[in-house]
């Protein structure tokens, strides 16, 4: 894979720079459906920005505004401080990586690659070099004279980015660029991308439905539901202190608790559980299963705090984590361990019908709202 042999560089974390795309109050409606209700939206100079939310949330909708395949129905958009209304795509400082990558049967990789810039008429020579400058960023050196129907999955997949990125735009966009691939190609070509990126210093916007290539590759995210942002932030920020109950479970799995005010925390349906801060009103508690520590019923914590007796009904071998559905009275909650080890020294994988100790520690104990 030669240049793709590098571990991944850190993330940007709290991402600096200026905002290279603007959207102002941005609605589109399709037969009177709004696919885009209001959006408004910053992505800095640099940054890996993804758009994560189920199928007809408006995530297409806003790329495609973005690279004037469609025109919002009201609301402002720019980039790079310019007005797109009444701006064609071809004269956009974008390029577009499509689902199904729109490569031409019929040209060599390297036809497909330089199409772009022999269409604004550059000189063959600058096309050679620039082409070349391509394959060798995605790794395709070699194989410019293969046709599309003679390239693997992952392979068509570089070409695509090449002919978007040969033409450096301010803006890549990619419209879930790994769907198509098998699992494995997908966790090794999102690191590709991921290094590519950074390499490049160009914006990227990223659409996908996948929660863990978001959480995995973006310096920032937003989760969008029936066009609307539900919450945007650092990925870390959003995973572990989710607004809503949507974001919580779309973004990975999570125990729900309906609590109410209690001095200590939260009166909830398996106890009174301590938070990092005591509840004023009604609310739901969120926590995540990877969150929950499982101790032997007769070997828990020294801590008597937050702890939740239950049984364990069911158990999914996943390969790394063991994950135990359990049940407290009338409460089901989901817990996960990796197979290395428990939490605790010593600990037993737990069995069917064993009674098991739950702690949830306060800190991982979030109130959302439904």
């Amino acid at each position: 894979m030669g240049l793709w042999l590098s571990a991944p560089g850190p993330k940007l974390g709290p991402v600096a720079g200026d905002a290279l795309v603007r959207l102002f109050g941005v609605r589109k409606s399709f037969g009177g459906v709004a696919a885009l209700d209001g959006v408004d939206l910053e992505v800095r100079r640099g940054e890996f920005f993804s758009l994560l939310g189920p199928s007809g949330c408006g995530k297409t909708t806003l790329l495609r505004l973005l690279a004037g395949f469609e025109t919002p129905d009201a609301g402002r958009i720019e980039i790079a401080g310019r007005d797109m209304a009444g701006v064609p795509p071809y004269d956009r400082p974008v390029n577009t990586v499509f689902q199904n990558y729109a490569l031409f049967p019929h040209m060599t990789v390297e036809g497909n690659i330089a199409f772009g810039l022999r269409m604004k008429g550059l000189p063959q020579a600058e096309v050679r070099q620039k082409v070349a400058w391509a394959l060798e960023l995605v790794d395709l050196l070699g194989l410019e004279g293969r046709y599309p129907r003679e390239l693997s999955g992952g392979q068509r997949q570089r070409v695509a980015l090449a002919r978007a990125l040969v033409l450096e735009p301010l803006v890549l966009l990619l419209d879930e660029p790994l769907s198509a691939l098998d699992a494995r190609l997908r966790q090794e070509l999102r690191v590709e991308l991921m290094q590519l990126q950074r390499r490049l210093g160009t914006t990227f916007i990223f659409v996908t439905h996948d929660q863990e290539e978001a959480l995995v590759m973006s310096d920032r995210l937003a989760v969008m539901r029936a066009g609307r942002i539900e919450q945007l932030g650092l990925p870390d920020e959003v995973y572990e202190r989710p607004k809503n109950r949507f974001v919580a479970e779309f973004l990975g799995r999570s125990n729900f608790l309906p609590a109410r005010p209690h001095s200590l925390g939260a009166e909830t349906p398996v106890g009174i559980l301590r938070l990092r801060e005591p509840l004023s009103q009604e609310a739901l508690l969120a926590i995540r299963p990877e969150k929950i520590r499982l101790y032997p019923a007769g070997n828990g914590p020294s801590a008597r705090e937050n702890l939740v007796r239950a049984k364990v009904e069911e158990i999914v071998y996943t390969g790394a984590e063991n994950q135990y559905y359990l049940r407290s009275g009338e409460v089901r909650l989901l817990a996960y361990t990796l197979n290395q080890d428990l939490q605790e020294p010593g600990a037993e994988e737990f069995a069917y019908g064993e009674e098991v100790l739950c702690y949830l520690p306060p800190e991982n104990l979030v109130v959302v709202h439904g």
